[in-house]
């Protein structure tokens, strides 16, 4: 018997889930999976395929890295071009700096805005931030992570960073992804156990959905 997808299960934990209205963060956490897994299989510049969704792992969920971080926004910032592991460049600006507290410790972020297509509505209120801590190169990808956030996100001087919701770079999959490289400023001197694993499956060196 065929074993059901992982996309398929996670489609049936959030409904699951929904009739449980005192998990409302869980549903949110399980509803961003579902969708992030169903973008990586539906994307046709996506290096995945469905019967690579098994080597796809995620950290449970820890509301410990679920943080309302203190954030201001940064004046008088140039554009820069930030590298990426194809080694083309972005063009991203420093947007605005995360003070974030928990239980681990203290710890500080650059938030970034992608400048390159400024005349892409998906980018008109997107935020971007990358970063790497001790976990890479063991339990997840070596190159970092990343987590989408929104300018509307910014409440006063806060906003919510959920660490639960970091992801990998294409480049975690395959060769030949433009994926930026998180800067120097974000380099975390400690672990985050949430999120995005290491891939499990083999590293791809083209992308398996376009033609030979």
């Amino acid at each position: 018997m065929r074993k059901p997808s992982v996309l398929i299960i996670l489609v049936a934990m959030v409904s699951c889930s929904q009739a449980k209205k005192s998990a409302e963060s869980r549903v949110s956490l399980a509803e961003y999976r579902v969708q992030h897994l169903r973008h990586l299989t539906e994307d046709p510049r996506s290096p995945i395929a469905e019967s690579d969704l098994p080597d796809i792992d995620f950290f449970p969920e820890n509301k410990e890295w679920d943080i309302k971080c203190s954030c201001r926004l940064l004046e008088n910032e140039k554009p820069f071009e930030l590298p990426t592991y194809s080694g083309i460049t972005r063009t991203y600006i420093r947007f605005a700096r995360a003070d974030c507290k928990n239980k681990v410790g203290k710890f500080s972020l650059t938030i970034y805005r992608n400048l390159s297509q400024p005349n892409n509505p998906i980018y008109k209120d997107h935020l971007f931030l990358p970063f790497k801590d001790h976990t890479n190169g063991e339990e997840t990808y070596g190159g970092g992570r990343y987590i989408d956030l929104k300018q509307s996100s910014i409440k006063g001087n806060s906003i919510r960073i959920d660490f639960n919701k970091c992801y990998n770079p294409w480049c975690a999959y395959s060769d030949g992804y433009n994926c930026p490289v998180p800067p120097r400023d974000n380099h975390l001197e400690l672990s985050v156990p949430a999120g995005e694993k290491n891939f499990r499956g083999d590293h791809k060196k083209g992308n398996p959905k376009q033609p030979k």
